[in-house]
């Protein structure tokens, strides 16, 4: 990314991180690359974490990220639970994850958090036979980043 590529883009991140208090990112499917997305300007705005999500496209991720925030800037999130009510479409589970596995991934996020503190986790779904990743014969392609024990 060019330099005033790069200044035009951070400046959408800033904006949209000012007017609605965070800014999501998506990475689209290209080969041997799964597609992922990830807000930044959650903790800063509103206190609760960042949301990861791998293997879904950009339109549904950025709906997800927004239900969650609707839901959750005003109430206790459920770690290692499945959630029924987050999306329509499928239950979720959210797990914790540290900063350092994701440095590959979150680079907006790093670059405007610089050396305060921020938290993310990670939503994890089920493939289309609603299984999920620890279940026998779960088949999707959805990179695990944190700890699924459930």
């Amino acid at each position: 990314m060019m330099e005033d590529q790069k200044a035009i883009y951070f400046k959408r991140v800033y904006d949209n991180i000012s007017n609605i208090g965070y800014h999501t990112t998506a990475i689209l499917e290209a080969e041997n690359v799964t597609p992922f997305a990830y807000s930044t300007g959650l903790f800063e705005n509103f206190g609760i974490p960042e949301l990861f999500i791998s293997g879904l496209g950009p339109n549904l991720s950025g709906k997800i990220i927004e239900k969650y925030v609707e839901k959750y800037k005003s109430n206790e999130i459920l770690l290692n639970e499945k959630i029924k009510n987050l999306v329509d479409e499928f239950p979720v589970y959210l797990i914790e994850l540290r900063n350092e596995d994701l440095s590959e991934y979150v680079l907006t996020s790093i670059k405007f958090y610089e050396n305060r503190e921020y938290k993310y986790l990670q939503l994890v779904f089920p493939d289309l036979n609603g299984k999920f990743p620890n279940d026998l014969g779960y088949d999707y392609d959805q990179k695990i980043i944190g700890e699924f024990n459930i």
